[in-house]
């Protein structure tokens, strides 16, 4: 079962940055779609960003805000966020699977999750 080491998350003030970082635990994943999601409390994960070798995705609530990317030996995956806003805090997930085509940000399309990281917009 391919694991993910997700790390990043915290506390932090409306208008802040964090980064979060998502790292397979023995693997690789080359040519992969990396996907990043969120959920609420009460409300249903929804994908934030994605990225494969076609380009990338973004929500539009999050788009100027948040940018995936992966280290060049595509072993870790990073969603730098900044301005944040209290709708922003949720848990964040990493996910991962092949896609043929574009990334996809339907969390049906991704088989590999990782454990999941907090993250707290708040004054």
């Amino acid at each position: 079962q391919l694991q993910f080491v997700e790390s990043g998350g915290g506390l932090v003030q409306p208008g802040g940055s964090l980064r979060l970082s998502c790292a397979p635990s023995g693997f690789t994943l080359g040519d992969y779609a990396i996907g990043w999601f969120r959920q609420a409390p009460g409300k249903e994960r929804e994908g934030v960003a994605c990225i494969n070798g076609f380009g990338t995705k973004y929500i539009d609530s999050v788009k100027g805000r948040f940018t995936i990317s992966g280290d060049d030996a595509w072993n870790t995956w990073y969603l730098q966020m900044n301005s944040l806003k209290p709708e922003d805090t949720a848990v964040y997930y990493c996910a991962a699977d092949w896609h043929p085509d574009s990334c996809s940000l339907t969390q049906g399309r991704y088989e590999f999750w990782g454990q999941g990281t907090q993250v707290i917009v708040s004054s």
